[in-house]
């Protein structure tokens, strides 16, 4: 059953989340808010670890979650329902492309899509922000203003982010500094 519940759930990801990897995000939220299967805070670490290893990120967010739930077999399951939405909608866009290449129909639809997929990606972003260098639950506890960011990790986000618009390196170089950064700090 667990399975079946798998392929369903990333099928309706995978048929959604228009735009790409970061945005299956607010799906995953959803998903997690809905099913518990991963909590919120675990969605940052999908995301490093998506981001790290090779393909798309949200068909590695599906095999993580899915191999988390139910081993290799749900793993499997996971990133079929979330590639098969895919397929299907290339196979027929690819049969009917000519067809409909010069539509002002179809132009405006995609013209409608672009804003919401930024959107999409925006929302995302922003709530991995929010996880990843803000305290909430310690600031709700104390109250003190001072401890609703995480110094640290804000500071690593912003050298990292002007770097990147400084050094243009490559993104890997950025992911193994993060990560060598990260180990330094635990000590």
């Amino acid at each position: 059953m667990i399975l079946l519940e798998l392929f369903w759930e990333f099928l309706k990801i995978g048929l959604f989340a228009v735009g790409g990897g970061m945005a299956t995000l607010p799906f995953l939220q959803h998903l997690s808010e809905a099913t518990g299967w991963f909590p919120q805070s675990l969605i940052t670490d999908m995301i490093a670890i998506s981001e790290s290893t090779p393909g798309p990120i949200g068909i590695n967010m599906a095999t993580y979650v899915g191999c988390s739930i139910a081993g290799l077999p749900g793993g499997i399951v996971a990133t079929l329902g979330e590639v098969l939405p895919s397929v299907v909608i290339v196979a027929l866009v690819s049969m009917s492309l000519e067809k409909f290449r010069g539509s002002k129909l179809v132009d405006s639809a995609f013209y409608g899509l672009r804003p919401a997929v930024t959107g999409l990606i925006a929302a995302a972003g922003m709530s991995v922000a929010q996880v990843s260098m803000l305290r909430i639950e310690l600031y709700e506890q104390t109250g003190a203003f001072g401890d609703l960011f995480n110094l640290k990790k804000i500071v690593c986000f912003v050298v990292i982010f002007a770097a990147i618009k400084k050094f243009k390196l490559h993104p890997i170089i950025y992911i193994a500094c993060a990560a060598v950064v990260g180990i330094l700090l635990m000590f």
